[in-house]
């Protein structure tokens, strides 16, 4: 009994594209063995081109069932640390729409210690207004400073 390989190339080639993209090689493999292992059940007669196509979309189907089986947890899952204490998934997720407080008071620290002039440049920077010349050169002078002083930090730690 002589199987047919490039008949069953060709299925498993029309099938693969259902599969997510990394998982479509190991997809087309798996229609190629179940198309040859039909066959060699099959007896002496070959399966006829509807009977492959029949399976190797069984193949599919059971390539999904698969994956949606592989659920990695519920968020109203318990999940444990280092120290025992218990804690629901939901709660380790962080909010985009949080604010770093910490950054936010050092920014204001920061804002109430700068100089009024390069606060009305930074603010009309940002609402996107155009600067005059003598405003970005003042810009360029602080950001030229905080540069200095940062390489200073740097060098000393």
């Amino acid at each position: 009994m002589e199987l047919d390989w490039g008949k069953y190339i060709a299925v498993a080639e029309r099938f693969q594209h259902k599969a997510r993209y990394q998982d479509r090689e190991d997809l087309n493999h798996d229609i190629l063995l179940e198309l040859a292992t039909a066959q060699l059940k099959h007896g002496d007669s070959q399966l006829t081109e509807p009977a492959l196509y029949r399976i190797a979309s069984f193949v599919v189907a059971d390539y999904w069932r698969k994956s949606s089986r592989i659920v990695v947890a519920s968020l109203n899952d318990n999940i444990d640390d280092d120290e025992g204490n218990s804690t629901e998934l939901i709660d380790t997720l962080t909010d985009d729409k949080a604010i770093d407080f910490e950054a936010w008071l050092d920014a204001k620290r920061w804002l109430l210690g700068c100089p009024k002039r390069l606060a009305e440049v930074a603010t009309k920077q940002v609402s996107g207004k155009p600067l005059d010349g003598a405003e970005r050169k003042y810009l360029c002078k602080w950001r030229r400073e905080a540069n200095r002083k940062a390489q200073a930090v740097l060098v000393e730690g």
